[in-house]
Formats: C-alpha cells, sequence, structure tokens
C-alpha cells in the first residue's frame, strides 16, 4: 500500500492549525512527529493527519489524542521494520 506524505503547507490546509501550533502539539503529545525526507525536509502520513482530524471531531479529549499519538507512532515503526 502506498502511503501518500503531506508536507506542512498541506498539513496546515487540511487541519486549520498553524505551523506552530503543530510543532507545540509535537512537543505536547498531541501530535506525531514528522518523517524526515531529507536534512531539511518532513512530511506526515496523510493516514495520521486524517485519523487526527477524525479524533477531534469526535471530541476527544487530550489524554485520548495523546493515546491515539502513541498508537500512530508505532504503527509506523513496525510498518517500517517490516518493509525494510
Amino acid at each position: 500500500m502506498v502511503q501518500r506524505l503531506l508536507r506542512l503547507p498541506s498539513v496546515k490546509a487540511e487541519t486549520g492549525a498553524s505551523r506552530s501550533t503543530i510543532y507545540l502539539r509535537i512537543q505536547q503529545g498531541l501530535w506525531p512527529k514528522p518523517v524526515k525526507l531529507g536534512p531539511r525536509s518532513v512530511a506526515w502520513p496523510a493516514s495520521e493527519v486524517a485519523a487526527l482530524n477524525a479524533a477531534r471531531i469526535a471530541g476527544m479529549v487530550d489524554a485520548e489524542i495523546r493515546a491515539l499519538v502513541t498508537r500512530l507512532e508505532a504503527a509506523r515503526k513496525s510498518a517500517t521494520s517490516l518493509s525494510v
């Protein structure tokens, strides 16, 4: 399965959040860390952005979103180890 990656402008458009809000949420554990594409570029899997948007729409509280972020990052790592 091909995973689409979204760069920051697309993530901002999808979420309505600013750059500073996205990076603040990363520090707070409310948003997954980006995937490094190169020394100065990052992106987020589109499926993770969609999952977090759905969680916000569903009214999940911060503790539930932190747990979701943990699951998303763990799934990303396990998928990477399988394909390498």
